[in-house]
């Protein structure tokens, strides 16, 4: 059984939702929505209080200025208020992607809220070391989208991303199948407009993340290795000084494989990391 419920934080009202019974655990994206989570939180609901939510801006969470940005550290202190709402001091996190950026914004801004942390593919550009390049790709990706579009931006963000996106007949790559929603456009745009430069050029609090009471395990694909988020993601175990733990698929294999990805995140929320028994 899902619950869905809504909670008001400054500037924005937040949809989320709570399946299942047991240890509490929070599972977000950013900019993916609650809806994308789905079969991944019914795989863990039957051991777990799963809760998903829309992030700032995104879905069904509403913002009171659609221009504000939405940043890690505000969505990190979004839900350090959904653990308020639900009564609880502290849960297990899991954050895929952007949602992996803020639950590391969460760890290093709201100490001892999260007991341990599974950052799936953080997509951290700044700890790269064309980071300078990357800066300048992910302009041009938000400069796409204001001068052709959505789509003509989801091209060169999937491209740079390190994913196959096909080519027309003359060699330009050619947009993913399928007619987007009005809800799908929306959530584009904001992504692009309003959250994807806050979210790549975060950079994680190390001391944050290592000196406090969180246990931050970093997931990686194990079909991700050409993607940009593996050697992001391996960035950033090298600075927690920690092995990555492989997941089944790619960036997103949470989508194909929900039940075989549940097992690899029930084993890691219980204790075990790359090379057996989690040690930091």
């Amino acid at each position: 059984m899902t619950t869905s419920r809504t909670l008001t934080v400054p500037g924005a009202r937040l949809y989320y939702e709570v399946r299942g019974a047991g240890p509490l655990l929070l599972v977000m994206g950013a900019p993916m929505a609650a809806q994308e989570f789905a079969p991944l939180a019914d795989a863990l609901a039957s051991d777990h209080t799963v809760v998903t939510h829309d992030p700032r801006g995104i879905s069904g969470s509403i913002l009171d200025d659609p221009e504000r940005d939405s940043t890690p550290e505000l969505r990190a202190d979004d839900v350090a208020a959904l653990l308020d709402a639900l009564g609880a001091e502290s849960a297990d996190v899991f954050g895929s992607s952007g949602g992996a950026v803020t639950g590391l914004a969460l760890v290093a801004r709201h100490p001892g809220r999260v007991r341990t942390l599974v950052a799936h593919e953080p997509p951290l550009l700044e700890l790269l070391p064309d980071a300078a390049e990357q800066r300048a790709a992910t302009d041009d990706i938000i400069e796409t989208f204001h001068r052709e579009g959505v789509g003509a931006a989801w091209v060169k963000f999937m491209a740079n991303a390190g994913f196959d996106v096909g080519g027309g007949a003359d060699g330009a790559p050619t947009p993913p199948p399928g007619e987007p929603s009005e809800q799908d456009l929306a959530d584009s745009a904001r992504f692009f407009a309003h959250e994807l430069r806050g979210t790549v050029r975060y950079v994680p609090d190390i001391p944050a993340l290592t000196g406090g009471p969180t246990r931050v395990v970093v997931g990686v694909g194990a079909a991700s290795a050409g993607l940009l988020t593996y050697p992001t993601s391996m960035a950033l175990a090298e600075l927690l000084g920690t092995a990555p733990v492989e997941f089944p698929g790619d960036h997103g294999g949470f989508l194909g494989q929900p039940e075989e990805f549940a097992g690899t995140l029930r084993r890691v929320l219980g204790g075990e990391g790359a090379n057996g028994p989690f040690t930091r």
